[in-house]
């Protein structure tokens, strides 16, 4: 499914801190879990007390930025989506640009684009995705907004949740941690790999997936970070 929002044209001139753009970038992904961004859950992702994070959505709920209702988290307004997206934009296109063009490794590249996204101008990424051919998904697979808000949001089934027999497409892995995605390049479970579920152990034991013609087996936690798609 793809999700259109106001573009990105103009909103260069509304400034927001790193921490406030980190705040709506970490409820965005949230919600596209399902539901809204609990106090609790806000920060644990973002490593941060509960109190400060309570501070900070009444701040932003009183920006305009985002929805809050007490002990029901919060939701992002229409301001405070666009302004997800775009800093959303500016990482994944760092991402690739690190990838692509520079080499840096694809457990890496994530660490280095959340230092540089803050910094980056709209400009500066726009050329960047221009040189890159204005890609659609980053190194790990996640889409990447278009200038005019525009994204991609659908929601994959994991590989721990894939049925066993059913062949399917990697479409992305969480990036969230560097020496998972270590761990699953080697076992060649990258975007666009083709799998297929053999045998699940029971008591959430590890499962044994063909990845292209060779058989691996992984953990339930690990699998929980791969989203597969059906082949077509």
């Amino acid at each position: 499914m793809t999700a259109e929002g106001p573009a990105f044209t103009g909103t260069s001139a509304l400034t927001l801190t790193a921490p406030v753009e980190d705040y709506l970038k970490a409820i965005y992904d949230i919600q596209q879990g399902g539901g809204a961004a609990t106090t609790n859950a806000l920060a644990e992702r973002l490593a941060l007390a509960p109190a400060s994070v309570s501070g900070m959505v009444r701040r932003l709920a009183s920006q305009g930025l985002l929805e809050h209702e007490p002990y029901h988290g919060a939701r992002l307004t229409a301001a405070g989506r666009t302004a997800a997206l775009r800093t959303l934009r500016r990482h994944r296109i760092l991402e690739s640009y690190l990838a692509t063009v520079l080499g840096v490794p694809w457990d890496d590249v994530h660490a280095e684009a959340e230092q540089l996204e803050h910094a980056a101008s709209d400009t500066l990424i726009d050329r960047m995705a221009h040189a890159l051919g204005d890609p659609l998904f980053d190194p790990h697979g996640a889409p990447i907004p278009t200038r005019d808000g525009v994204v991609d949001e659908t929601w994959h089934t994991t590989l721990a949740e894939w049925p066993v027999g059913t062949r399917g497409t990697v479409m992305s892995v969480s990036d969230k941690d560097a020496a998972m995605l270590r761990y699953l390049g080697d076992l060649e479970l990258r975007p666009g790999a083709m799998i297929q579920v053999h045998a699940r152990a029971p008591y959430d034991g590890p499962i044994d997936v063909l990845v292209g013609t060779e058989l691996r087996q992984i953990g339930p936690t690990a699998a929980r970070a791969v989203r597969i798609a059906a082949v077509a």
